[in-house]
């Protein structure tokens, strides 16, 4: 029987290489584990570093957003990877959800409840508590700027009413959205939930700042109070 040595990736052709190929072909050539590959750096003596980032890749389904959850402890469970590439792997991961959480400001119009959990959604992704955000919008309804107002824990967080509204008056905006994600999955709205709403739009009425809306988010669906008839 003919033993064959591993080969690492230095011995591989130029263009197979993933910086190279990055270099030669432009990112959107690689395969999601050979960005992977360029993150971890190196393998291990038996795998190079995109056999690896397949291994990591299969654990997740091959799944980005799955990947995302992956925790430092996951990532060390495989062999190769340390605390410090295990970090680099998850700060990456975030910079990425960030990078989503971005749209134009100048550019984006909200025009329906689809728009705005499209624009927000990206904020709530892995989060494991509650938070209660704000989107502060111009006349034509142009996004101004997203606010976080309160962080909570697994089941609920804190809006104070003062502090929405102070939020949307410092960013001068003419009307506001109301967000906030409950992490069970559960889309229906507690009682608290609907008095609180009922209290800012009618706060906002007073003052001329209309509450156009309130979201509950999770990871797989919204709720909209406003479709719903209840604002």
């Amino acid at each position: 029987m003919y033993l064959t040595n591993h080969l690492s990736i230095k011995s591989w052709a130029e263009d197979d290489r993933p910086r190279e190929k990055m270099q030669i072909k432009g990112k959107s050539a690689l395969s999601n584990a050979e960005l992977l590959a360029i993150l971890l750096g190196s393998g291990t003596r038996t795998k190079t570093a995109v056999e690896l980032g397949q291994e990591i890749l299969n654990y997740s389904d091959n799944s980005l957003y799955k990947l995302g959850k992956l925790s430092e402890r996951d990532f060390t469970e495989f062999s190769g990877i340390g605390s410090a590439k295990a970090i680099t792997l998850m700060a990456a991961m975030e910079l990425g959800r960030r990078r989503s959480e971005e749209p134009s400001p100048d550019t984006f119009v909200i025009k329906s409840s689809e728009d705005a959990y499209r624009l927000i959604k990206p904020y709530f992704i892995d989060l494991e508590h509650e938070e209660f955000r704000i989107v502060g919008l111009s006349r034509a309804n142009k996004v101004i700027k997203t606010e976080l107002i309160s962080k909570g824990g697994r089941s609920g967080t804190v809006a104070d009413g003062k502090l929405i509204f102070k939020a949307l008056l410092d960013m001068k905006a003419s009307a506001g959205i109301l967000f906030h994600n409950h992490p069970s999955g559960n889309l229906n709205p507690s009682e608290a939930d609907i008095q609180l709403t009922k209290k800012m739009k009618e706060f906002g009425r007073m003052i001329d700042l209309n509450v156009l809306d309130h979201l509950i988010i999770t990871d797989h669906g919204y709720f909209s109070f406003a479709d719903r008839g209840m604002l």
